[in-house]
């Protein structure tokens, strides 16, 4: 399996999902700011959204220039995005929250549970995105057939 994965797709891909989570985890940070209760808020669902799109995006770009087996390139470079997402999310606990615990209680930063379920949802939507990415790939590889 190893000879299998393309470590400079993985880290592209895992880069790009990067460069999508920070700023929407930024936006999701100003906006609970000004919500009394973000998680009955509107703003949940299309932030939602675009950590999927950035696992997608993640999986799209892995699974596009790996050569072989995009899609476990695909979930290898979402499931990437979260593991180094995870480090910067304990410092940003570590520096701004004063009232939360990092991994137990009604309000932690990083319920086990939510993080099982990111990395599961990373690797899912990391494959789909890269195998979507491979079939448009070699469809645009494909010439057209000759008009009759």
């Amino acid at each position: 399996m190893r000879d299998r994965v393309d470590g400079r797709a993985v880290l592209r891909g895992a880069a790009v999902g990067l460069a999508v989570i920070v700023p929407v985890t930024i936006v999701r940070v100003v906006v609970e700011r000004h919500t009394t209760d973000f998680s009955t808020s509107a703003w949940v669902y299309p932030l939602s959204l675009l950590i999927l799109l950035a696992y997608g995006l993640a999986g799209a770009v892995a699974g596009r220039s790996a050569g072989v087996g995009p899609a476990l390139q695909g979930a290898l470079a979402g499931l990437g995005a979260v593991v180094v997402w995870v480090p910067v999310r304990v410092v940003i606990w570590a520096v701004r929250e004063t009232d939360r615990s990092l991994v137990t209680g009604d309000r932690a930063a990083l319920p086990p549970g939510q993080v099982f379920g990111a990395l599961a949802l990373a690797g899912l939507v990391g494959a789909a995105g890269a195998v979507l990415a491979a079939r448009g790939r070699r469809a645009a590889a494909v010439p057209a057939p000759p008009r009759g």
